[in-house]
Parts: structure tokens; C-alpha cells; sequence
């Protein structure tokens, strides 16, 4: 702690947020300006954006955004599916689908060969490569279960219409975990670890996590990053559910936790994540809270978040309908599921329609990952499926330091461009065929135009991956 004091000062975000009202067009383009050039912001100036009210001023964070998200991250959307393993859970969360008190919901943790079996759905029928792999807060998933389960996620290889089938990144959500633990993950190979601090309003997450439970301790949970950090986890993710508290509070209180990893360990959030609650069986919390998110003021924390913290990737989830989902996208952020099921075992199971007493909440997008490309295609972006710069090192500072510097864009539009190939090749359908030539012809000349030192090796490799050959990278 910063001498015995929490990094979120509650105190100086209500101050800051009460006296950064209307800020003026000069203020805000100095501001937008600093977004610009990669640097994360001061809370006064975070602060100042929130408060923005000009439909117009608006309009110009908006296109700040999208400038910021298109300079570090170019126009590359990354993909991935959820995999829940269990929901039985010690915590008894108010707005949570698992918490221990729900009747209504029918309990399972996925065994080995389950697990395998969804993966073999994840990576060998749908084509997905990265996973976030969410564990409940229970014994029956702890340390040993979960390391277990993410080697026979790796070890999962089966065939497509040309080539294999695999996973090769897994990210972990889970609860916070001792140094000793994290080590534990981090020799097993995971990729980022994330931990939504739920809230950041200290008597609202008090208020919301009953007394008695882990969940309950505000700083346990806090610090999990510190944690993660000092166990040698490069790539850590952040993130709040907006509807719990004020929303302008829950960005104050993100940029905060960024601040304070940038300070004590030199590298902020791999990923920020931003998910709105949902109802969930059984939850009249979800119905009756007081701080709906609407999607007016959703669209103006993405993109304050964006500016905020202009380095970071960004994930939209399925909990999102398809319409806001397009709507928001070009607002900054660089990654989305698709083909989500987050019933235990939903994905191998028989059911294929969402099932309340199954899952934690409901999902707002339920299309196919096919589906989800053919639409980013038609909208200009190209799907990556890389996960090469993990295996090159290209993680915590080095990552940070690429992305900071625009770098980082360049070198994954050519592993974009190959991963996308080897994609469509073993599981697009053809209306997606159809509609990603066209990216995929403009993202080609771009690097042949942008990139000419290297295109000719880029060219052996696309010839390569055309002829069958799976997995290769810069």
C-alpha cells in the first residue's frame, strides 16, 4: 500500500469528478492530444471527458478513439470463446447466477475428458484459437484442477478440412490467488490473467459481497495484480461491471488501478474489460439496481476508457447485443467472443439454446464465430487469430513498449494476415469466403506497401499456409 493507504482514494475521485464540470473545447483537445500520443492520462484529465455534455465535443472523443485504437492496434479485431469449467462457488455475490444461496441453478464442474471435449468442439469445429478459461471460487476448482485442466486444453489437437486444430493461448479469469499459486500458473503456460474487481466503490462492493465470504475482502481482491506481477504473469486484465455503482466512478477507479501498475511494476493492463450486468436466474438484484448503464453512457465509457488508458486492448463481450456490438466496436476496442456458451459444458452438450438455470447470465449475441467475421469483413476489419507474439516474448514490457510506439500494429498485421488465411481455409463458410477477399487483398497490399523489407519472406510464409501448413508466424 501507498503508506498504509489503498491506491483507490474515494475521496479524490469525487473531488475530481465534482470539479471537472464542462471542461472547454481548448481543454479537451489538449487532452485528446496527449490520447494521441499514446500516454495515459491524469485522473483531472480523465475526470474532465466524463463530464463532457457538447453532443459535438462528443463526437470528437469518439473520433479520438477510433484514431487511437486504428494508431496502436491498427484495424485488427482478435477473437476468442469463453469456456466456463464449473459453477459451484463459495461467494454469495447479490447480482451473481452461482452465488452459493441460488437454488435454481443446476451445479457441475467440467471433469479431463469433458473439458477436452468442448475444446475439440472450441478448436477443431468452430476454429477458435485463444480461450478465457473462467474457474468459479470453490475447492472443487482450485490450484490443481486448474492446472490440470489448462495442460489437457493444450494438449487438445484435432483435425480440420486441411490442417489441426488447437488451442494455443489460454487466458485464465479466476479469483485472486496467492504468489505461491500464480507461480503455479504462470509455469503452466497461461496468457493473461484477469480479475474484475466487480466494483471499485468500497461501500458498494461491501454492500454486494456479503460478510463471511472471500469475495469479501475489498483488498485481497484489489491487489491480485500486484500479485500476479511479482509471480511473473507478463500480461494482467482489469476490469469492472458497470451497474453496480455510478459509471464515472468505475472509470475513475480503472484508470486508477492502471496508474498504480504503471507505477509500482512499470506496465499497465494487458486488457481492460468493461461488462455490463445482466439478469441471471434468480437475481432480482440485476432487475432492481439503481445504476443501469444505458447505452448512450455505455458508448461514452468505452470510449473514455479508450483514451484514458490508449494502449490497452479492450474487450467487448457477448453479454452485448449484435447492434451495440457494431456500434461500439469502432469506439476502441480490439477484442470480442463469438460462438459464446457459457453453460457448463455448452458446447459439446445437447442443448444449444441458452438455458438460465445453467449459466451466470444471459448473453445478448449468440452468433456463430462465421458469422462474427463475415460482418467485421464487411466493416473493414480483418480477424486475427495470432498468438505468436506470446511465443516471441512480445508480452508485459516489451509488448508495452510496441504498442506505445505503434510498432506493435505493424508486426501483427502480417501474423493477422496469416492467421486469418489459415482460418478461412479450414472453417469459413463460403458467403465468408466471399466476403473477406476483399480485406484480405487490401490488408496484403498494405504490408507489400508499408512493410517491403519484408514482404517477400511474408509472401513465402502466405504461399505456405495456402499449401496446408498451420502455425506460422513472425
Amino acid at each position: 500500500m501507498n503508506k498504509g493507504k489503498c491506491f483507490i482514494d474515494e475521496e479524490s475521485i469525487n473531488k475530481a469528478l465534482a470539479s471537472r464540470i464542462k471542461p472547454s473545447k481548448e481543454e479537451v483537445k489538449d487532452i485528446l492530444d496527449k490520447s494521441l500520443a499514446i500516454e495515459t492520462l491524469e485522473p483531472n484529465e480523465t475526470a474532465a471527458l466524463l463530464n463532457v455534455e457538447d453532443r459535438e465535443l462528443w463526437l470528437s472523443l469518439a473520433e479520438a478513439a477510433a484514431e487511437v485504437k486504428k494508431k496502436v492496434y491498427d484495424n485488427r479485431i482478435v477473437t476468442f470463446a469463453p469456456l466456463y469449467m464449473g459453477n459451484f462457488c463459495v461467494n454469495n455475490c447479490s447480482y451473481c447466477g452461482f452465488r452459493k444461496d441460488n437454488e435454481v441453478i443446476k451445479r457441475k464442474t467440467l471433469t479431463l475428458e469433458e473439458v477436452k471435449r468442448e475444446v475439440e468442439i472450441l478448436a477443431g469445429k468452430i476454429g477458435h484459437k485463444r480461450l478465457i478459461v473462467v474457474y468459479p471460487e470453490h475447492p472443487s476448482t482450485g490450484i490443481d484442477y486448474m492446472s490440470a485442466t489448462i495442460k489437457a486444453i493444450y494438449d487438445v489437437k484435432t483435425k480440420t478440412k486441411r490442417g489441426c486444430g488447437q488451442i494455443r493461448r489460454v487466458n485464465v479469469n479466476a479469483a485472486p490467488l496467492s504468489v505461491r499459486n500464480l507461480k503455479h500458473l504462470q509455469k503452466v503456460g497461461i496468457g493473461t490473467y484477469q480479475v474484475f474487481q466487480e466494483t471499485y466503490h468500497p461501500k458498494t462492493y461491501k454492500a454486494v459481497h456479503p460478510k463471511g465470504t472471500l469475495k469479501s475482502n475489498y483488498e485481497w481482491r484489489l491487489y491480485c495484480m500486484h500479485r500476479a506481477l511479482e509471480a511473473g504473469i507478463d500480461d494482467v486484465g482489469i476490469g469492472a461491471l458497470f451497474g453496480l455503482y455510478d459509471w464515472r466512478f468505475e472509470v475513475m477507479g480503472l484508470l486508477y488501478h492502471t496508474r498504480e501498475l504503471e507505477d509500482k511494476f512499470g506496465i499497465g493492463p494487458h486488457t481492460i474489460s468493461f461488462p455490463r450486468l445482466e439478469p441471471a436466474a434468480n437475481t432480482p438484484f440485476a432487475q432492481k439496481t439503481k445504476h443501469r448503464v444505458s447505452d448512450e453512457d455505455f458508448k461514452k465509457l468505452i470510449t473514455v476508457i479508450r483514451l484514458a488508458v490508449p494502449y490497452t486492448g479492450m474487450i467487448l463481450t457477448a453479454r452485448e447485443s449484435p447492434r451495440i456490438r457494431k456500434e461500439t466496436l469502432f469506439l476502441g476496442c480490439t477484442q470480442i467472443d463469438a460462438s459464446a456458451r457459457i453453460g457448463i459444458g455448452a458446447y459439446s452438450g445437447r442443448y444449444t439454446e441458452q438455458e438460465e438455470e445453467r449459466q451466470q447470465f444471459l448473453l445478448g449475441d449468440t452468433r456463430s464465430l462465421d458469422e462474427v467475421v463475415r460482418e467485421l469483413a464487411k466493416e473493414g476489419y480483418i480477424t486475427s487469430f495470432c498468438t505468436a507474439g506470446y511465443r516471441c516474448g512480445r508480452t508485459g514490457k516489451c509488448i508495452m513498449e510496441l504498442l506505445r510506439n505503434g510498432q506493435e500494429g505493424k508486426l501483427c498485421k502480417l501474423n493477422a494476415v496469416l492467421t486469418f488465411k489459415e482460418w478461412l481455409d479450414d472453417f469459413a463458410s463460403l458467403k465468408t469466403r466471399i466476403a473477406a477477399e476483399g480485406i484480405l487483398r487490401q490488408e496484403i497490399q498494405e504490408i507489400k506497401r508499408e512493410l517491403p523489407q519484408v514482404f517477400d519472406n511474408f509472401k513465402q510464409l502466405y504461399e505456405r499456409v495456402e499449401n496446408g501448413e498451420r502455425d506460422l508466424y513472425f
